[in-house]
């Protein structure tokens, strides 16, 4: 009865973890320090700022036109422009239909506020919910890959064939699927193919070189590291500003969280506010294909080394 017990007891407590960590940041979304801008007198940055108090973190710019400059640099989600007919609120709804919908319940305390999307996300896909329910998948296949990988094929040379193969093809597929089916990705299709290769590729590379170096304990703990941490602390249907800190900007530094947002900076803004997460998924392939080939090497000198006499 002991190991009826034991499996029981094991997966009820994985089950904690996954509630625990999934729905922690659903209930604590709330804006912390969301980047917008002003342009009009030093009051009305002045007005948003005490209106929630550590909610905005708001500067001011010389026009409208610096403004939708910002926006479209990523440098803020909203601009609020002062007019001679009264104020307008300038949105970049693609960086985050969340934090969009939230500035524009905003505006409605300041009055009658005239709203244009600068930077819209794609009509097809209007709340951005088909992109963001795309990564669930995306991240559960790259781990499994990452897993096979480790524990079917032997040897760097093979590990590392079958990690290009998968990342390439992952991109190209889920990529079309988004573009070409759905209609819920703008932009230039093999660039986004490219943004969805580099994450899955670095999930996988990371989940295959940590088992490489550390075995079954090493596939968990990358599972930990990517799924049951990175997942929630990503981001992808909201904004890293919405999230407590510092978690949002260590979702970032994970690959779901960096590969949503250097693909909403590729599709919807030319690359600008990409190159952070592009470095971030970057480094996480590398880091798993050095793991990949010490692992070997290190399993290879376990078998050479004779033993005691």
């Amino acid at each position: 009865m002991r190991r009826p017990a034991a499996i029981a007891l094991l997966v009820v407590t994985v089950q904690a973890l996954l509630v625990a960590f999934f729905a922690w940041p659903a209930i604590r979304t709330a804006p912390r320090d969301v980047p917008i801008v002003v342009a009009g007198p030093p009051e009305v940055a002045e007005r948003l700022s005490s209106v929630r108090p550590g909610a905005f973190e708001v500067r001011t710019v010389a026009d409208a036109a610096a403004a939708d400059e910002a926006l479209r640099d990523r440098e803020a989600y909203a601009a609020f422009i002062v007019t001679t007919q009264g104020m307008d609120l300038h949105l970049a709804s693609a960086a985050s239909p969340t934090v969009a919908q939230l500035l524009t319940q905003q505006a409605q305390t300041l009055g009658q506020v005239r709203m244009v999307d600068v930077v819209p996300v794609d009509a097809d896909d209007p709340r951005g919910a088909g992109l963001a329910a795309a990564f669930l998948p995306l991240l559960l296949t790259s781990l499994i890959a990452g897993a096979l990988l480790w524990a079917l094929v032997a040897g760097w040379a093979g590990r590392l064939v079958g990690l290009v193969g998968f990342a390439v093809l992952a991109g190209l597929a889920v990529g079309a699927i988004l573009q070409f089916g759905y209609g819920a990705l703008p932009g230039a299709y093999l660039a986004n193919a490219g943004v969805l290769a580099l994450a899955a590729g670095a999930i996988a590379a990371s989940i295959t070189g940590l088992g490489a170096l550390l075995g079954r304990a090493g596939v968990g703990l990358g599972a930990l590291l990517v799924f049951i941490i990175g997942n929630p602390l990503s981001a992808v249907a909201s904004a890293p500003e919405l999230l407590p800190q510092p978690w949002g900007a260590v979702g970032q530094l994970l690959p779901p969280g960096a590969g949503m947002t250097l693909l909403r900076s590729v599709a919807y803004f030319d690359g600008a506010g990409g190159a952070g997460a592009a470095w971030t998924l970057i480094g996480w392939m590398v880091v798993g294909l050095a793991l990949v080939g010490v692992g070997r090497k290190t399993l290879s000198f376990a078998r050479e080394t004779p033993g005691p006499g």
